[in-house]
């Protein structure tokens, strides 16, 4: 077959640009250090490595989250631990205040300590972020949440909300604890009802209970319990606000319980004839009312002396130790979900090592074997451009 010299020059060319293409191409993928920089050099390859990258910049902002929750849980959970400490120190205090051998000056200075922690347990519960936002004001984090009242009762004034973080796929986890949830609703430790000794009460007694049983027939209000002499003992009347009695007990038993309206009450100890109390619905109890109540308690005259104040002694610890438990709980969460954050960290670290041992066997260069396709293209090239010059430089003339 005749072959003229234009076909010929255009053949050698093409076969020294497409060695030189391919050499240049694989000297980028050693530059580079990939095998797979384009969809053209592995079509099928490039599809896995562009879903792995994909995971791993999820994971990534998985990452960036939990590091965002655990810090927010990991200061709530820190100042949680400060207010369990101090609780822990003023029960401590009310518990020394209410010694009997004390005189009122030094009750007194007791009741200073307490209202000075008492004042230290707001500046805990009203902590700011690096950001300047309040950690336990639920969702209304600009606002103070913890203030006195123009009664010199504290109130909150934040909300129950529960920030969550996006930390894995489907999972979220709650970067705050609510104030309410952590400080102001303790389970009232009486049940659904609260009770208020008074000053006239002479017996030895307290009221261990107060709950709802049947809500069909519960009538809420405030019922008075008032113990009459029979003679032989104490009967016990009971009435609502109005006056009108709502249940009546002869020979009063304080070993058996009370129930009417669907409320059931039980007393431990020995009511003496005269004795009154009330009690109202109440479900839950704030650890500031009862420290509060703690430091009036210690500045009243008679302390540890009257049968009152024993009961509402006792009433205090009561209170207090449900609102201990409370604030242990809402910790107990607290440290729950920084273990969670840690756990699913490990998983999501993992997971990257996973996808990235992955995207390395697809996506990077094996330098050996490329180095040795590199000398070989090389090699080819060198060929074809000396074989094409040699026949370039063939004439007619050479052979006459």
């Amino acid at each position: 077959m005749r072959i003229s010299t234009g076909q010929m020059f255009q053949q050698s060319t093409n076969s020294i640009l497409e060695k030189q293409s391919a050499t240049n191409s694989i000297m980028g993928q050693i530059s580079s250090g990939k095998r797979v920089e384009t969809a053209g050099d592995d079509p099928v390859a490039a599809i896995a490595i562009d879903n792995l990258k994909q995971k791993n910049t999820l994971v990534e902002q998985y990452e960036k989250n939990i590091d965002y929750a655990t810090n927010r849980i990991g200061l709530a959970e820190s100042k949680i631990g400060s207010t369990e400490s101090l609780m822990d120190s003023m029960r401590e205090q009310l518990l020394r205040g209410a010694n009997g051998s004390l005189s009122s000056n030094e009750r007194q200075m007791i009741a200073d300590e307490m209202r000075a922690s008492l004042e230290e347990l707001l500046s805990i519960t009203n902590s700011q972020d690096e950001s300047g936002n309040y950690i336990f004001a639920g969702n209304k984090t600009n606002s103070q949440p913890f203030a006195f009242d123009t009664n010199g009762e504290i109130v909150y004034s934040g909300d129950s909300g529960v920030r969550k973080s996006v930390v894995a796929s489907g999972i979220t986890i709650a970067t705050n604890v609510p104030g309410d949830t952590a400080f102001m609703n303790a389970p009232n430790p009486l049940g659904d009802y609260g009770v208020n000794y008074l000053s006239s009460q002479q017996g030895d007694f307290n009221l261990t209970g107060a709950n709802i049983t049947d809500e069909t027939s519960h009538i809420s209000d405030i019922y008075t319990f008032t113990f009459i002499d029979n003679g032989s003992g104490v009967d016990l009347q009971v009435t609502d606000s109005a006056g009108v009695i709502a249940t009546s007990v002869a020979n009063f038993d304080p070993t058996n319980s009370v129930s009417f309206n669907g409320i059931e009450v039980k007393l431990t100890g020995t009511p003496a004839a005269g004795d009154s109390f009330t009690i109202e619905p109440q479900e839950t109890v704030s650890i500031f009312d009862s420290f509060s109540q703690a430091i009036n308690f210690l500045e009243s005259p008679q302390a540890t002396s009257s049968a009152q104040n024993k009961s509402q002694l006792a009433q205090l610890l009561n209170d207090i130790d449900s609102g201990q438990n409370q604030v242990s709980t809402a910790r107990g969460i607290a440290g729950n979900n920084l273990k969670g954050l840690e756990s699913i960290s490990s998983n999501h670290a993992e997971e990257k090592i996973i996808n990235s041992s992955a995207l390395s066997k697809l996506e990077d260069l094996d330098f050996a074997e490329a180095i040795t396709e590199f000398e070989k293209q090389q090699l080819a090239l060198n060929a074809i451009s000396s074989l094409f010059s040699s026949v370039g430089s063939l004439s007619l003339f050479d052979y006459i």
